[in-house]
């Protein structure tokens, strides 16, 4: 049985909830940048971006400036909160996705990764619900936005696992070590248990496996539970060990789209 409006509606705030959530820490983390390190200074940064076409450059010149900067991150503070209090509108979605571009022209890609794309991807998704929203009605629309976001999320986790399993390193578990030895805390002892190569190789076919079967989470909504939980606990460790606060957040938004969709796939 496909879950019901209500159902939908607990999923939108969840989405929400964790999205504006996201962007709350992020913004406090790109205010907080300036401070620590000159890796932020626009003069530096505006080298690597392309001299055409030129518009673009001008316009980055005037938003990038140190106080426009300050100004640019509290508005999307701003409209993160309005999110998280469920009263942002398309205005404040289209406001957001566009600070979102600018950003990523600011660090030539992203400043942290896949991270980055996957809270664009969560903006899109909220983008989608509002366009479409405003001409078919807000329950099409976040269907919309919903499917967006579930697909995306689970085509990230599917590429992940089976490129792993496309490079012998990881089929044979010494790529695991050799990432774990990057973490913050620096590389692992030399007697570590992730070291041993039966750990390593079973751990690396755990992962290579669940990432490459997520999309089989569309199937039932206590298989999406299952794979989502599993994706929480990867995330933390992966918190914990690198310190890559926003995959955390990043991914933990796209998975009230993902079990709502589940729930719609069994109709």
């Amino acid at each position: 049985m496909a879950l019901n409006l209500a159902d939908m509606n607990q999923a939108i705030r969840a989405f929400e909830l964790l999205l504006g959530w996201s962007l709350v820490l992020q913004c406090l983390e790109y205010l907080r940048i300036p401070a620590l390190d000159r890796v932020s200074d626009w003069p530096l940064l505006r080298r690597e971006v392309p001299a055409h076409p030129a518009w673009v450059r001008a316009v980055l010149d005037v938003l990038l400036t140190p106080r426009n900067y300050h100004v640019l991150m509290a508005l999307r503070l701003v409209l993160a909160l309005g999110l998280m209090s469920g009263g942002l509108g398309l205005a404040g979605a289209a406001m957001l996705f566009a600070i979102a571009l600018v950003l990523l022209l600011r660090w030539r890609g992203a400043f942290n990764g896949g991270s980055d794309f996957m809270t664009l991807v969560g903006l899109t998704g909220l983008l989608i619900a509002h366009l479409v929203g405003a001409f078919k009605g807000m329950d099409v629309g976040w269907r919309a936005g919903l499917w967006y976001v579930t697909l995306q999320s689970l085509t990230s986790y599917f590429m992940s696992g089976w490129v792993k399993l496309l490079h012998p390193s990881w089929r044979s578990g010494r790529a695991l070590p050799q990432f774990l030895d990057t973490g913050i805390y620096g590389p692992l002892a030399p007697d570590s248990v992730y070291r041993k190569p039966w750990l390593a190789r079973g751990i690396s076919w755990t992962f290579t496996v669940w990432e490459g079967l997520f999309p089989l989470a569309l199937l039932d909504v206590r298989l999406a539970a299952l794979f989502c939980a599993v994706a929480s606990v990867f995330h933390f460790l992966v918190f914990r060990h690198f310190g890559l606060n926003r995959f955390f957040w990043a991914w933990m938004t796209t998975y009230p789209a993902i079990l709502w969709c589940a729930g719609q796939s069994l109709g």
